[in-house]
């Protein structure tokens, strides 16, 4: 998705001091033990986090969303809002790594070493507002397939001459205030230390909720 940019947590959550909150992903290991949650606060977007089970125990994280809000599980993907529901990931892209979905490369018409050369290289050169800045995309870049959701209409495409991948993901930014905000196209935004923890063990298949604490748009 340009720049669009798990169940509910439990209360105790929402409690937890800004300086707990950023210690997020540091200890990763080397496999989750159960699929990673996202709950976003449409009213208060700074209580927005994810959590992370693995080897480590449980770790939380602050996470930014749509900046028009948030779409019902099973509606719509919309341009600003950020969908709800079960997902999978069917991508992850870095500097340092580059896996995704057989049926995704034979997508593309590329091979997977031009993919893994270039893409998410060629997608973090992409200046969308025109205001100069690029690497929006941060660090990384994990695409979500919808499971129950209705089919996202993304693509393989050309952005201001650069090919891409379009799709949800969670990603990185090349600002950090804009983390827990509602700021993006409609993807999930993390800082990017716990990018680098989540790049560190998440898998293609893994299973991501996302929910709200609160209304979300039909």
């Amino acid at each position: 998705m340009r720049r669009y940019r798990s169940l509910a947590l439990i209360t105790s959550c929402l409690a937890l001091t800004s300086c707990e909150l950023t210690q997020g992903l540091n200890h990763p290991s080397s496999a989750l033990k159960a699929p990673l949650q996202i709950e976003l606060d449409p009213k208060q977007p700074t209580k927005s986090f994810g959590t992370l089970l693995n080897g480590k125990g449980r770790t939380v994280f602050k996470v930014g969303f749509g900046r028009q809000g948030i779409t019902c599980a099973g509606t719509r993907f919309e341009e600003g809002y950020t969908p709800l529901g079960k997902f999978r990931v069917n991508a992850i892209l870095s500097n340092e790594r580059f896996e995704m979905e057989p049926a995704l490369i034979a997508l593309s018409g590329k091979s997977q070493g031009e993919l893994e050369r270039t893409l998410f290289r060629d997608m973090n050169s992409i200046d969308f507002n025109g205001d100069g800045e690029t690497k929006e995309y941060g660090n990384g870049y994990i695409s979500l397939a919808p499971i129950d959701s209705v089919k996202q209409p993304f693509e393989f495409n050309q952005y201001n001459g650069k090919f891409r991948w379009y799709s949800f993901a969670i990603h990185g930014s090349n600002d950090d205030k804009r983390i827990g905000q509602m700021s993006t196209g409609g993807c999930l935004n993390v800082t990017k230390p716990d990018l680098e923890a989540l790049l560190s063990v998440v898998k293609l298949g893994d299973e991501v909720i996302v929910s709200a604490n609160g209304p979300c748009t039909p």
